[in-house]
């Protein structure tokens, strides 16, 4: 079930990029379904692009620094899961029934002997996913700063169940013994992931440093909410960087699962088009706004995309 989830929600998304290509810039404010279409794909600086927006859409939006509850129900809610999970493979205590049963119900670890993955894979997974949402969480409350954009509540409320899902992906992928005694056996694919993670981890904290100070002093005093050119690390290659160091850290998680986990690979497609949606509507907004904007930046992907 949640494999064929994540290759449902991959496709949208990439139907969605291919339409947003397609279209190109927005010539004028868009009517109809395609205003609709435009409403729940932007959010924050990129809705300017819809133009003046019908006031019945307008009801539904809420502020984009809610971004933060979602790292705040992923550090809750996958540092519950974490927990669980560490006792269960180093205390021997089972997994609660109420768990095993959606872990049944989601066709996952419970009723499945032989899952694509190992507890170590799992627990390490778990723990990268919950390092990142404290980390997104700390940069969301003590370094981002926040306009007054919106986002819309269905973007609202898919941010929220997503970590939740995200969480329940991983234990899915665990053989359903559990402490068995095997589970400590490193990898060569364990280490490769924790560099690849760390580094992209680093990458993008630095991006959003560099965002956020375009609107705080050398003392560090919010001055602004305008939008600039942002300069420095990777965004001398691409737009987005942080949307790309997102996607490298996804692309850790599935090698810390050993490159055989399928269900880990349909969660990387979900992001890789998710966040090159974004990516997209974001270049196309720099591109629009400032005449002077580095004409040999990409979007998403350093010299690709």
């Amino acid at each position: 079930m949640l494999a064929a989830l994540w290759l449902l929600l991959g496709a949208a998304f990439l139907v969605a990029v291919l339409v947003q290509l397609l279209q190109g810039p927005p010539g004028k404010p868009p009517l109809g379904l395609d205003c609709l279409f435009q409403d729940l794909i932007r959010y924050g600086k990129t809705k300017s692009g819809c133009g003046q927006r019908p006031a019945l859409l307008q009801l539904l939006d809420v502020p984009k620094r809610w971004f933060s509850h979602f790292y705040i129900v992923s550090v809750i809610w996958n540092g519950l899961l974490l927990l669980l999970l560490i006792q269960a493979l180093f205390l021997s205590r089972p997994l609660p029934v109420w768990l095993q049963d959606l872990l049944v119900v989601l066709g996952g670890a419970a009723q499945n002997q032989n899952a694509g993955g190992e507890h170590l894979s799992a627990l390490l997974v778990l723990v990268l996913l919950w390092l990142h949402s404290l980390r997104r969480l700390a940069e969301c409350l003590y370094i981002s700063v926040f306009s007054d954009g919106v986002i819309h509540l269905v973007q609202y409320c898919f941010g929220l169940g997503y970590y939740v899902v995200m969480g329940l992906t991983v234990l899915c992928q665990m053989p359903a013994r559990v402490g068995n005694g095997h589970f400590m056996k490193i990898c060569w694919y364990h280490v490769l992931g924790i560099i690849m993670y760390v580094w992209a981890s680093a990458h993008q904290h630095r991006c959003h440093v560099i965002l956020a100070n375009l609107r705080k002093s050398k003392s560090g005093k919010v001055v602004n909410l305008d939008h600039s050119i942002p300069v420095g690390d990777w965004f001398e290659r691409v737009s987005c960087p942080h949307y790309f160091a997102e996607l490298l850290i996804y692309i850790s998680m599935a090698v810390t699962f050993g490159l055989h986990n399928l269900t880990s690979w349909l969660v990387l497609l979900y992001v890789l088009f998710n966040q090159a949606l974004a990516a997209c509507l974001c270049h196309e907004f720099y591109l629009t706004k400032f005449s002077s904007y580095p004409q040999h930046r990409k979007a998403f992907i350093p010299f690709i995309f």
